[in-house]
């Protein structure tokens, strides 16, 4: 999940005059009580029901429920997690994101914004967002990490569902490490996207993601660039390391089910001293 910066600052936390769309913002906040993880702050809000998983070993998890269809256009959502130090937390999602079309031309935004403390872990793995025929989203995902912070974050998108063409989806990751910035990328599908679909971006695909791992204990240089995919295949990706201790995989692929199968294998990749 991520959005375009939004210029707004009105908080996102009731129906503003505005806009004729849903305006919600959703808060998770996970902390270490010197025995394990809890969750001090869990408050859905809108279309976003939160539910507490049974926790894995110190792991506490948090599955994200759509309550209601949308994004839709002209709705202004948000999702807000903090991890405080040393405590761990998964993030999933129950179900896709499914971008429609909206009441209004006015675009959709979604903004995530996740803080990972000193010694504190973060997954952060939703379910694809798809992007149907007709529909306007921008969506942000700003995240912030302490020095000594982990984080894997799993970001997929599909491109229209079947037989249909991608609505317009434009998607910023910002990602930094102590203050200073480890990545900054910005992607736009479908019209007038100029491009998006020729062979420098997504070209007859229609699914695309990527998998950001960063973790204090990756030595640099000790992940060389791996192709990911066999030749000839309908689904290709790359993992690469950033400038830090970090390694980025993206993957462009016929189907959600392939592009879930590379960014998997770029996962245990990464994962494997």
């Amino acid at each position: 999940m991520s959005t375009l910066a939004d210029d707004r600052t009105t908080p996102l936390t009731a129906a503003s005059s505005d806009t004729c769309g849903v305006v919600a913002t959703a808060r998770v906040r996970a902390a270490h009580n010197g025995r394990t993880t809890t969750l001090p702050l869990l408050s859905g809000d809108g279309p976003f029901h939160l539910q507490r998983l049974r926790p894995r070993g110190d792991l506490a998890r948090v599955d994200v429920i759509g309550a209601m269809s949308g994004p839709l256009g002209g709705d202004r959502l948000a999702l807000h997690t903090d991890v405080g130090p040393r405590a761990r937390l998964r993030i999933t999602s129950a179900a896709s994101t499914i971008a429609l079309r909206g009441p209004t031309e006015d675009a959709a935004t979604y903004d995530i914004r996740l803080t990972v403390g000193d010694d504190a872990t973060l997954h952060w793995l939703p379910r694809p967002l798809i992007s149907t025929a007709g529909s306007n989203l921008r969506q942000t995902c700003t995240v912030d990490l302490a020095l000594t912070a982990r984080l894997i974050l799993r970001d997929e998108q599909v491109l229209g569902r079947t037989g249909e063409t991608s609505g317009r989806l434009s998607t910023r990751l910002t990602v930094r490490r102590a203050g200073r910035p480890l990545l900054d990328q910005h992607t736009g599908y479908g019209d007038p996207h100029p491009a998006w679909d020729g062979p420098a971006v997504v070209g007859a695909h229609r699914a695309c993601g990527q998998l950001l791992v960063v973790d204090p204990s990756l030595a640099p240089g000790a992940f060389p660039p791996v192709l990911l995919g066999d030749p000839g295949t309908e689904a290709q990706g790359v993992l690469v390391p950033l400038a830090g201790p970090a390694l980025l995989a993206t993957v462009v692929a016929d189907t959600a089910t392939g592009l879930r199968r590379l960014l998997d294998e770029a996962l245990r990749r990464a994962l494997t001293p």
